[in-house]
This record gives C-alpha cells, structure tokens and sequence, in this order.
C-alpha cells in the first residue's frame, strides 16, 4: 500500500470514528492555493475543521507533535478562505481539532489550537 492509499485509508477512519461521535462531516479535503484542511464538519454547533495526523510508529515523532505552530497557521488561513467562499458568518461558532492516529490508537483533540490570525488570503 502506497503512502496516499494509507493516507486515505487513515482519513476514512477519522471520519468514521468522528461520525461515530456525532460530528457531521461536510467535507473532506479541502484544497486552495493556500493548503488542505483534511475533514471538515460540524459538531454540537460548531463548524470544525480537523487535522489528521497518522504515525506508524514514533520514529518520526508522535501524530500530535506534527501539527505545529507553522502547520496551525496555515490550517486558518485555509478555514478563513473556506469561510468566504462559503459565506460562513463571521460571528459563527469555529472549533480547531487534531485527530491523531498512533498505531491503533485514536487520540482526538476538540479545540486543539485556537485561531491563528493572518494578514492575507
């Protein structure tokens, strides 16, 4: 299996374990000039927008650890583009979550990062 067959196989399960939580998925990959945010749903009245994060093992870190400071950064401003053109009121309840994948353990992380503010789209 391929490292994009994995990856798929690993968001498919993201997206179930969340369904299985009551989270309404929207959409999943959404891509702009600016990046990807991987799921994207809403949850107890909250529109989310969830990094997944798959590790084998821990030779290249842990699942948490790869969302940084840069990766957060860019995850907003893809939401603030996906707002727009979706026309998602700016009073709107916005959650950032990180579903990591160690193995076979799920870690999901409601809130993980708050909203990192950018100059431009």
């Amino acid at each position: 299996m391929n490292q994009r067959e994995k990856g798929s196989r690993m968001e498919q399960l993201a997206c179930t374990y969340l369904e299985e939580r009551g989270m309404r998925i929207v959409e999943r990959n959404f891509r702009c000039s600016a990046g990807e945010i991987d799921v994207i749903g809403y949850h107890r009245g909250y529109l989310v927008f969830v990094e997944v994060k798959y590790r084998a093992g821990t030779r290249k870190g842990g699942a948490l650890g790869a969302v940084d400071y840069r990766k957060q950064r860019r995850i907003c401003k893809v939401a603030d583009y996906y707002r727009y053109i979706h026309k998602v009121n700016d009073f709107a309840k916005i959650r950032y979550d990180v579903l990591a994948i160690q193995n076979e353990d799920i870690t999901w992380i409601p809130n993980a990062f708050m909203h990192i503010y950018t100059r431009n789209m």
